[in-house]
């Protein structure tokens, strides 16, 4: 062989090394990403179960404060029937008002939408309220301003932080939508 073929051969081992380094180092930057998502996912949780833990004793002391009196809350409650299911972070239910809440630690648009979406299920998947009036409210640490108005638009409670305790951004006058 010439000195220009081994020179190629050389060059060409050098790049199949380096292919073969570069795709061993994107497994593991691979396998790194994958630990990275589900740390903030279970960090995402966390936050989740923070508010939820912040709202519940609140949520009847607000809502005793609007005439809705509150006999019980329920955490984490799930329905599935024929294929459907539903989760609801917190339930809070007299003898004939359900009031489901939807908790974020950032509380976004699509979250109220999600929320309008369950609130629609609710007497189908939990026939035991088919009865009752279905209330819904949102809450959360960081709600934006035109997220909350957006939710106060279409009937929801909105629960939110305003210095140590939580309020509800709703004025005294409305007028909550029922389902």
């Amino acid at each position: 062989m010439s000195a220009v073929a081994d020179e190629i051969w050389g060059i060409l081992r050098g790049l199949a090394a380096s292919h073969e380094e570069f795709k061993a180092e994107q497994k593991v930057l691979q396998r790194e990403i994958k630990e990275v998502n589900k740390s903030i996912g279970r960090l995402t949780n966390r936050l989740g179960e923070f508010v939820e833990e912040a709202v519940r004793p609140s949520a009847v002391r607000l809502f005793r404060e609007r005439g809705i009196d509150i006999y019980e809350v329920q955490q984490n409650v799930s329905a599935n029937r024929d294929g459907e299911g539903l989760e609801i972070d917190l339930l809070v239910v007299n003898n004939e008002d359900v009031v489901v809440i939807e908790c974020k630690s950032n509380l976004s648009i699509d979250d109220v939408n999600e929320q309008l979406e369950r609130l629609e299920k609710v007497k189908r998947l939990m026939p035991r309220y088919k009865d009752c009036r279905i209330l819904g409210a949102v809450a959360g640490m960081v709600i934006p301003d035109n997220v909350a108005s957006y939710a106060i638009r279409k009937g929801l409670y909105v629960i939110g932080q305003n210095g140590e305790h939580l309020e509800f951004r709703n004025e005294e006058s409305f007028s909550v939508k029922i389902w």
